[in-house]
């Protein structure tokens, strides 16, 4: 495609601000093309779209992420002189009272900052924000805003001394009304424990679009001081949600790096420069007065909802292989749905299962995970520790078809394939204890359970080989991803032991070793080096940090994160790779709360009065 130059198109850079970082090179369709001058003396050139500098962000975020505050501070330099700008200036014989009112009139974020940095800087407590003085003063001065609780105070004073962390998301509706869930996930350096914040559950108004999605997660990252920390934001596989971080997130496909060239990566050097182009649906959700468009971090599938989505939808395709499978399936299940509504809709029925089985059934429900194999496995219990004379008496008195031994049999070998199943999403929901570097180990040994089922199931092997196929067709990107393979390497507990494929143990090692050598070189540039010790740099000490990595592969395992401390920059590197949770089961407990405080009686209940009791029940840990 023919790309207009500058000197036929546009002499003037279109954004001045940028002038110290890229290039104006020229005009191609409906993007300006930028030439990187960081990157020099390698040729880089970067499209964005004439009305977006996303594109430009993303890239010094991934190539020159040392240089990202510099471009954040000139963004903001540019914006508010673009604001003072557009202001009018004050009357002569303006009164006090106006210029509290009127022209300074600022943001919430900035409100939030301010109010932060006097805290800090004063040595004020945190339970000054909730005096009736304060607050006086503070609404006087802006009533557009908002004076933050003390607990949510302490909440953004703790992260500010978080150098990454991790949110999930998720959308909530209850009463006619809908709310947005933010959690928020670290991990401590110190103590290598990973803690938790719930931080909003705001309402949303009208259709729950890709752009309102985007607009309100961006808010509440910038709300808490954290929108340039955020590694990843799990969230389910929702339309919505995908085409929100499509847009406006971070990509995952980077630029060819070198340790994407030592994993034997083939690459085309016929062109000295490199057009990075992205294709972005912008447009809709710029704002033309400021400028500003929406900045989202990586995005993260959640690994549960995943796998339940593999055992209720991909599990259907096994029936479409086998007339056998398909037959025991149905008329199994319908037994059992049978049963189950019959002993979930009358006290008589309760009565009789709770005479007969000593055990009450499970009834499936379709929010939550594993529910159906939870239903199974009761039935499947009962029959065994009761007898097959306990079902049939419930059969009987119910007046349902009583279990045939091929459909009992069909639905023990059932819970066995299904039970790996549960099991690793029990595993991956975990909050406290599990990591990002959990997710591909878990599913590697998913794998290997299932393939040993193979030989042993009869009736439920094409629900093997679904499971399988299934497994690959939804993790098949990420269990190839660099960044979540060496996250689980990172992990004392797995390193290199939960998978035997050299390709992907060697595309997370180099990875690594990329890292490590990134973070040194970093360091180099900001440490005062003599003349002689710049030039020459590490030459004949070797490399440490590749020395550090192979110490830490070869030591033995104590047990927890505890081994980290004596590889300082591998721990480092391992708190920012899995600092992310692999599903967003936080986010569903949050909901879960607010269901308890939602309640009937309490329908009426504002929205701000719901966050606050919600976020007040949920932060009774965080003290001054």
């Amino acid at each position: 495609m023919a790309t207009v130059s500058a000197n036929t198109e546009q002499d003037k850079h279109p954004w001045p601000h940028m002038q110290s970082m890229f290039r104006f090179k020229g005009v191609q369709k409906d993007s300006y093309i930028m030439r990187c001058l960081l990157c020099e003396p390698k040729q880089t050139d970067v499209s964005a779209y004439k009305n977006s500098t996303s594109n430009l962000r993303k890239h010094v975020a991934r190539v020159h992420s040392n240089k990202l505050r510099m471009y954040t501070e000139l963004m903001d330099s540019h914006r508010k002189r673009k604001s003072s700008s557009s202001t009018e200036p004050p009357m002569k014989n303006a009164k006090l009272t106006d210029s509290f009112t009127g022209s300074r009139r600022i943001t919430q974020a900035t409100f939030d900052k301010l109010l932060l940095t006097f805290v800090c800087e004063a040595n004020q407590p945190f339970s000054i924000v909730e005096t009736s003085s304060f607050k006086t003063m503070m609404e006087t001065l802006q009533p557009q805003c908002t004076v933050m609780t003390r607990k949510t105070f302490i909440i953004i004073k703790k992260l500010s001394t978080v150098n990454y962390v991790a949110t999930t998301t998720d959308c909530w509706s209850a009463r006619q009304h809908s709310y947005l869930g933010v959690t928020c996930h670290w991990i401590d350096d110190i103590s290598l424990e990973r803690h938790s914040a719930a931080l909003a559950c705001r309402p949303l108004k009208a259709s729950h679009t890709f752009d309102v999605l985007a607009a309100a997660l961006e808010e509440i990252h910038s709300e808490y001081h954290i929108r340039e920390k955020v590694t990843r934001t799990t969230t389910d596989s929702g339309s919505n949600f995908l085409k929100a971080f499509r847009l406006y997130g971070e990509d995952k496909e980077e630029e060819t790096t070198n340790w994407q060239e030592d994993s034997g990566s083939i690459l085309d050097d016929a062109e000295d420069s490199e057009l990075e182009v992205e294709y972005q649906d912008v447009f809709a959700v710029l704002d033309d007065n400021t400028g500003l468009e929406y900045q989202l971090p990586r995005h993260q599938k959640c690994a549960c909802h995943l796998l339940n989505l593999i055992s209720t939808v991909d599990a259907t395709a096994a029936e479409a292989t086998n007339d056998t499978y398909k037959r025991l399936s149905r008329s199994a299940f319908a037994k059992c749905h049978a049963l189950w509504n019959k002993t979930s809709r009358s006290i008589m029925a309760y009565e009789t299962v709770e005479r007969e089985c000593k055990l009450q059934f499970l009834r499936p429900n379709q929010t939550r995970w594993s529910s159906l194999f939870l239903a199974v496995e009761r039935l499947v219990r009962i029959h065994k520790e009761q007898g097959e004379k306990a079902i049939r008496n419930v059969c009987t008195a119910l007046k349902i078809k009583m279990f045939n031994p091929a459909e009992m049999g069909f639905l023990v070998e059932y819970t066995a394939v299904m039970k790996p199943v549960a099991m690793a999403l029990n595993i991956l929901q975990g909050e406290s204890s599990v990591h990002m570097g959990f997710l591909l180990p878990t599913l590697c040994q998913l794998l290997e359970k299932l393939r040993k089922l193979e030989s042993s199931c009869e009736m439920c092997r094409p629900l093997v080989d679904a499971l399988r196929d299934g497994i690959q067709k939804r993790f098949g990107e990420m269990m190839k991803d660099p960044e979540l393979i060496a996250a689980a390497i990172l992990i004392p507990r797995f390193r290199t032991s939960w998978t035997t494929e050299e390709s992907i143990l060697k595309a997370g090692l180099t990875f690594i070793r990329h890292q490590l050598d990134t973070e040194l070189g970093e360091a180099s540039t900001n440490s005062s080096l003599s003349d002689e010790d710049d030039f020459f740099g590490s030459m004949g000490s070797g490399n440490p940090e590749a020395g550090e990595l192979e110490r830490y592969l070869s030591c033995p395992f104590t047990g927890g994160m505890d081994v980290l401390h004596g590889f300082p920059q591998i721990k480092k590197l391992s708190v920012k790779v899995n600092t992310a949770l692999p599903a967003s089961a936080a986010c569903e407990r949050l909901f879960s709360h607010a269901g308890l405080l939602f309640t009937a009686k309490r329908s009426q209940l504002h929205s701000k009065n719901l966050e606050s009791k919600l976020l007040l029940k949920l932060k009774h840990h965080f003290t001054d």
